[in-house]
C-alpha cells in the first residue's frame, strides 16, 4: 500500500500499534485501579457480532443504532490493478476480521466491527457508464477542498464500538491491498450518545448540540424506496454514499442565543422537537405560522431548506460524526439510491440555508456502496466479475 505522504513501514506500524496497546495497559494501572480496597469495575459487555455477509453490506442499516466510532479511508487504485481481484481479496479479509480469526487483529475481540466498501465513479464508469454511481459529485459553494481530498476510487468505512479496532483493521485491509492502492485521505470520527426521539427511534447530538439524523428511511418500505438500489442486477442491493467533511465555526454559533440557534436549525435544541410543534420524530409542519403570519419554522431554517418534500426528492439515511482533526467539525455521510437526492438537497440549501454560513467543506466524495457478498458471490463480483 502506498500512502499519500510518507509510506509507513511494517516496523513503524508495529511500533505505533504497540505504543497504543502499551498506553492502554498503562492507563489501566493507575493508583486507584491498584488499590485492594476498591472493588474491581465490572467488565464491559462485548457487543454482539454483526454478520459481514448478506444481501447488503453491514455498516449501513446494521447495527442499529450505528456504532459510535468510525474511520473512513479513501484511496485510489493503481492503474495496473484490476478491481475485481482486489475487492474479492478485501471481502475475504473483512470476513476473517469481523469473525475474529485474522491474526492481524493482534488478539483484539472484533465485537460489533463492520467494514463497508464502496467504489468511486471512475471505476463504476469502467463497468458501465450508465450505472448508478457513475456520476461525480459536483462542486458546491463554501468548499475549500484540496485536490487529494476530492473524489477517490475506493472507500473503506470501518465502524466499531471499540475505537482501538479502527487503525488496526485499517492497517490489515491496506496490507491486504498492498501496492494496488494508494491512500488519499482518512478521517476518524465519533458519534455522541443516542437520545430517544420517539417511535422507537434514537439519534445522537452533533457538535452544535442538536439531535441529528432524526429524519430518514427508517422502515423497510422506506428503505426499499429511497435507500437500496433495485437494479440493474450488477448493483442491486447496493446504495450510493456521499461523504463531506466540514469545519464548523463553533465559537460564532455558540455566541448566538439558544433561540437564535434553534431558528438556524428549525428544532428545539434540548428535545429535537420541530419549532412547529409535535414530537422529535414527527416532521416539521412547514406551513404552520404565527398569528402575525411568520413561519414557525423560519424560511431559512435548515429543517425547512433540507426537507425532502420541499426539495422534491426521496429520503436519505444521514449520519453525522464529530471530528477533532484537522479541525473541529463533522464528517457527514448520507446513503441514498439516487445521487440527486443529495445534490438537489444541497443545491436547495445553498440558496438560503442559515446553517451553511457556519460550515466550510474540506473533503468530499461519492461512492457506489457495493452489494452484499458471501462465499459464493465475492465482494464486487456482480460489478467486476469473479476473481
Amino acid at each position: 500500500m502506498r500512502r499519500a505522504d510518507h509510506p509507513p513501514s511494517r516496523r513503524r506500524f508495529l511500533d505505533v500499534t504497540g505504543a497504543v496497546v502499551a498506553a492502554g495497559l498503562t492507563a489501566g494501572c493507575t493508583a486507584d485501579a491498584a488499590r485492594p480496597d476498591r472493588p474491581a469495575p465490572a467488565p464491559e459487555a462485548t457487543p454482539a457480532p454483526v454478520p459481514a455477509t448478506g444481501r447488503h453490506q453491514a455498516g449501513i442499516t446494521l447495527p442499529q443504532p450505528a456504532q459510535p466510532n468510525l474511520l473512513a479511508v479513501v484511496a485510489d487504485l493503481d492503474d495496473a490493478a484490476a478491481p475485481g481481484p482486489l475487492l474479492a481479496d478485501l471481502g475475504r479479509a473483512v470476513e476473517t476480521l469481523t469473525a475474529g480469526t485474522d491474526p492481524r487483529l493482534l488478539g483484539l475481540p472484533p465485537g460489533d466491527l463492520t467494514v463497508t466498501v464502496g467504489v468511486g465513479p471512475r471505476l463504476v464508469r469502467e463497468a458501465g457508464a450508465s450505472l448508478p454511481g457513475a456520476a461525480d459529485l459536483p462542486r458546491f459553494s463554501r468548499e475549500r477542498i484540496a485536490p487529494r481530498a476530492r473524489g477517490g476510487d475506493l472507500l473503506i468505512q470501518i465502524c466499531a464500538g471499540d475505537a482501538l479496532l479502527l487503525p488496526v483493521v485499517a492497517a490489515a485491509l491496506l496490507d491486504q491491498a498492498g501496492d494496488r492502492v494508494r491512500e488519499r485521505w482518512r478521517q476518524s470520527a465519533r458519534r455522541g450518545a443516542n437520545v430517544a426521539v420517539g417511535e422507537g427511534l434514537t439519534a445522537p447530538r452533533n457538535p452544535l448540540g442538536f439531535i441529528d439524523g432524526i429524519v430518514g428511511p427508517h422502515t423497510a418500505a422506506e428503505q426499499r424506496r429511497d435507500l437500496w438500489l433495485s437494479g440493474p442486477p450488477a448493483v442491486a442491493g447496493g446504495t450510493i454514499a456521499v461523504l463531506r467533511r466540514m469545519e464548523l465555526d463553533l465559537p460564532r454559533f455558540a455566541a448566538l442565543s439558544v433561540a437564535e440557534q434553534e431558528a438556524v436549525i428549525g428544532r428545539r435544541r434540548a428535545s429535537g422537537v420541530p419549532l412547529s410543534g409535535g414530537s422529535a420524530a414527527s416532521g416539521p409542519e412547514l406551513g404552520a405560522k404565527t398569528p402575525d403570519g411568520r413561519y414557525l419554522v423560519p424560511a431559512d431554517a435548515h429543517a425547512r431548506r433540507a426537507h425532502a418534500t420541499l426539495v422534491g426528492v426521496g429520503l436519505m439515511l444521514r449520519r453525522s460524526y464529530s471530528t477533532d482533526e484537522p479541525a473541529p467539525g463533522l464528517l457527514f455521510i448520507s446513503f441514498q439510491n439516487d445521487l440527486r437526492t443529495f445534490t438537489a438537497t444541497l443545491a436547495h440549501m445553498e440558496t438560503s440555508d442559515a446553517l451553511l454560513s457556519f460550515t466550510t467543506t474540506t473533503a468530499g466524495a461519492t461512492f457506489l456502496i457495493l452489494p452484499g457478498f458471501d462465499r459464493r458471490r465475492p465482494l464486487g463480483a456482480t460489478l467486476f466479475g469473479r476473481s
